[in-house]
C-alpha cells in the first residue's frame, strides 16, 4: 500500500495543502493504513535530522547576503552596470533585465529573491518605457531561474548534501550552463524585438566608455563577491559553509560601510526577512527527507528502477525520458524537495549507466530549477504576478517562448557533457 505515497502527495498538492504539510501527511496517512504507527517516529525524527545538517548552514547564510545586498543599494548597481554594457541592444532593458539576474545570481542564488528584487525595480521601469506589462513580468520570471545555476546556489548545496557530491564541483559545473541560459534569453529576446519592432522600444544610446567605467567602479565591490566565494572555496582557503559566512560578512560590510545605504537599525528587519526565508527551505528539506524515508519502505525506488532499465538499455534515450519526468514534476514540486525525493532514485540508475554524476547533478538541477517557471506551481510565476499585479495565466502564457529556449539548453547540456564538466575537470574536481 505504501506504493501510493505519490498519488496521495499530488492529491494533497492539488487540493492546495502546503507543501511542507503534503509531504507528511501523505507517508503518515499510508503508515496508518497500513498498520505501520510505530513508524511514525521516522518521520518527525527525520524532518529535524534533515535540518540539523553543518553542510545546510550555508543556505541561511546564502539568504541573508543576499537580504543585505538587495537592502544595501547593490541590486541598484548591477543594474546600472548592464544598463552601461547592454542598455543600447534591441529591446535594451529586458536584455539589462537577463544580464542583471545573471549577475545577481552570484551574489544570492535564489530565484524568489531575483524575482522579487529585480522585479520591483525593472518591471515599472519597462511598462514605463512601453513594454507590456505581461512581457515585463514574462522576461523578469524566464531570467530569474539562472539565480539557482550559477553559484552560490542553494539546490545544488542540497544535492551535494543528499548524493554526497563535491559542493565546489557543482558549484563550477553550474557556471556555463547558466551563462548558457542567459545568452539564450538575450537571443530570443532580440529575435522578438527584430520581428516585431512596433512592440518594442527603439535603440537607445550607447553608453560613452566614461559612463561605463563610472558604471563598473559602482558595481566592482559587488561584483567582488562571488570571485571571494568562488575562489576561497577552490583555493582550500574555506569550506562552502565557512564560504557563506564570509559572504554575510562582506555583504554587511559593503552594504553598511562602503557604500551606506544600510544602516544598523535596518538590520533586524533583514535578519528577520532572511530567517524566514531560510526556514521555508530548511523545513522543505526535512519534510522531503522524511518523505523520503518513507519512500524507501515501500521498495519503490527499486521498483521504479527495474521499470526505466527495462525501457531501454540505451542512456541517450533514458536521459531523454528522465528530461521528460524531471520536467512534469518540476511543474508540481519546488526544486529542493524534488531532488532529495529523486535524487537518491534516479542519481545511482544513471551512474551505472556511465553518466558522471556531477553531470547527472547539473542535468537534474537545471532542470528542476526551469520547473520554478512553469504553470500551474511555477514559485517565480506567483512572485512576478504579485510584483507585476499581472495575473499567472497572462505570464504563463507570454513566457513560452523564454522556456522553449530554456528547454533547448537542458537538452544541450544533457548531450554534451563537456559544457558541465569542463570546469570541474580543470580545477581537479573530477
Amino acid at each position: 500500500m505504501l506504493v501510493w505515497f505519490l498519488p496521495v502527495f499530488l492529491v494533497l498538492l492539488m487540493i492546495g495543502l502546503p507543501v511542507f504539510f503534503a509531504l507528511l501527511a501523505a507517508p503518515g496517512l499510508l503508515l496508518w493504513l497500513n498498520g505501520q504507527e510505530k513508524d511514525f517516529v521516522l518521520l518527525y525524527r527525520n524532518t529535524y535530522n534533515g535540518m540539523d545538517s553543518f553542510p545546510l548552514m550555508a543556505i541561511p547564510f546564502f539568504m541573508l547576503a543576499g537580504e543585505m545586498m538587495n537592502r544595501g543599494g547593490i541590486t541598484m548597481r548591477l543594474v546600472e552596470f548592464s544598463q552601461a554594457c547592454v542598455g543600447h541592444f534591441r529591446a535594451g532593458l529586458a536584455q539589462v533585465n537577463i544580464l542583471s539576474s545573471m549577475l545577481f545570481a552570484g551574489l544570492s542564488g535564489s530565484a524568489v529573491a531575483d524575482t522579487s528584487a529585480l522585479g520591483s525595480m525593472l518591471i515599472p521601469a519597462m511598462q514605463k518605457e512601453g513594454y507590456t506589462r505581461k512581457f515585463a513580468a514574462a522576461v523578469t520570471a524566464a531570467s530569474s531561474v539562472i539565480g539557482p545555476i550559477i553559484p552560490p546556489s542553494g539546490i545544488m548545496i542540497i544535492y551535494a548534501y543528499v548524493m554526497e557530491q563535491s559542493v565546489a564541483a557543482l558549484f563550477l559545473a553550474g557556471i556555463v550552463p547558466g551563462v548558457l541560459v542567459g545568452i539564450g534569453l538575450m537571443l530570443v529576446t532580440n529575435v522578438m524585438a527584430r520581428r516585431r519592432p512596433d512592440a518594442f522600444p527603439g535603440l537607445k544610446r550607447r553608453a560613452t566608455w566614461g559612463e561605463k567605467g563610472q558604471a563598473s567602479l559602482k558595481a566592482f565591490f559587488p561584483l567582488l563577491t562571488p570571485v571571494i566565494i568562488l575562489g576561497g572555496i577552490l583555493g582550500g582557503i574555506f569550506t562552502p559553509t565557512e564560504a557563506s559566512a564570509i559572504a554575510v560578512a562582506y555583504a554587511a560590510i559593503v552594504s553598511i560601510f562602503i557604500l551606506r545605504e544600510m544602516t544598523f537599525r535596518d538590520l533586524p528587519e533583514v535578519l528577520g526577512k532572511a530567517a524566514l526565508i531560510s526556514s521555508v527551505v530548511l523545513l522543505l528539506v526535512g519534510a522531503a527527507l522524511a518523505f523520503k524515508t518513507v519512500v524507501a519502505l515501500s521498495h519503490a525506488p527499486e521498483a521504479l528502477a527495474a521499470f526505466i532499465l527495462a525501457l531501454s538499455d540505451n542512456p541517450l534515450i533514458l536521459l531523454l525520458l528522465i528530461n521528460l519526468l524531471l520536467f512534469v514534476v518540476g511543474m508540481f514540486l519546488d526544486a529542493g524537495p524534488a531532488i532529495i525525493i529523486l535524487g537518491p532514485i534516479l542519481g545511482p540508475i544513471f551512474t551505472s549507466l556511465g553518466v558522471d554524476p556531477v553531470h547527472f547533478a547539473i542535468i537534474m538541477s537545471v532542470n528542476l530549477t526551469v520547473g520554478l517557471a512553469t504553470p500551474p506551481m511555477g514559485l517565480v510565476l506567483f512572485v512576478a504576478s504579485s510584483v507585476s499585479g499581472e495575473r499567472v495565466e497572462t505570464i504563463a502564457r507570454a513566457i513560452l517562448p523564454f522556456l522553449a529556449v530554456e528547454i533547448f539548453v537542458i537538452f544541450l547540456i544533457t548531450y554534451v557533457p563537456a559544457i558541465s564538466l569542463t570546469l570541474p575537470r580543470f580545477f581537479g574536481f573530477l
